[in-house]
């Protein structure tokens, strides 16, 4: 005789939401410690960077994420699931290694450090009881991407890209590439600045990957806990969607 699980109640569903709402609000707290140690702000980051490299920002995320996607895919017949904190770590040191020999160093490191944050996105929706290896939940770990970067403090683009709907049907891997490198390429390009501050770059570089991956990991248990709470309670996602935004903007958290 087959079981029916039972769904979980509103209290359930209202106290997974408030956890969820922990997550998001400590994503970003990383990033105020780079700034910190550079002694910048986010927004003139970029400023630091030649005008050659940021006119070629746009094309080298794409070619970045290209590679990610196939690369991180590929490891999972490879290698199983790792701890997040053994990630953390894994980028830690290479971005300490980028951002010591400079900016040439640094891009050469960012194919690398974007293929090892996306096989972390990965595993969370795995943790969540999702497949990788379905397309859907590839579109959706690259849609984590399409989440503000760390060094962004807008909760409105923090939580924009919950909403974002990417058809699944006759949508392609490249098109949702095309849609969130834009994004992505400015996010980036705040990291690459970071590592290439005079003296302090392999400590800037160390603590900006850790603070992406803190970040990804962290917004990537936002998006696939929601997913999995909608299937848990029977409930549609979007309207679990707007639970989670109405929490979050009512009840926002200082980030230290």
């Amino acid at each position: 005789m087959e079981i029916i699980e039972k769904q979980i109640d509103s209290d359930e569903v209202e106290r997974r939401l408030r956890a969820l709402a922990q997550v998001h609000s400590g994503a970003s707290n990383a990033g105020i410690q780079v700034l910190n140690l550079i002694g910048g702000q986010a927004e003139n980051l970029l400023d630091r960077l030649p005008p050659q490299v940021r006119g070629r920002l746009g094309e080298g995320t794409e070619n970045a994420l290209r590679i990610a996607m196939e690369a991180a895919h590929r490891s999972r017949d490879v290698v199983g699931e790792s701890p997040g904190w053994m990630t953390r770590a894994v980028t830690t040191a290479m971005g300490a290694a980028g951002g010591f020999g400079g900016l040439p160093s640094a891009m050469a490191e960012l194919p690398v450090t974007t293929t090892v944050l996306l096989r972390a996105i990965q595993d969370v929706a795995v943790e969540n009881g999702f497949s990788a290896q379905e397309q859907g939940v590839r579109h959706d770990c690259l849609q984590v991407f399409a989440a503000a970067g760390p060094l962004d403090h807008d909760d409105g683009a923090d939580l924009a890209f919950l909403s974002t709907r990417v058809a699944v049907t006759g949508a392609s891997v490249q098109a949702v590439i095309a849609r969130v490198a834009p994004r992505l390429a400015t996010v980036l390009g705040q990291k690459l600045a970071a590592q290439t501050v005079p003296i302090l770059g392999a400590a800037a570089g160390a603590a900006t990957n850790y603070a992406y991956t803190s970040y990804y990991q962290k917004m990537a248990q936002v998006h696939f806990g929601l997913r999995r709470l909608a299937i848990d309670a029977d409930r549609d996602h979007a309207e679990l969607v707007e639970e989670f935004r109405a929490l979050v903007i009512r009840s926002p958290v200082k980030r230290a």
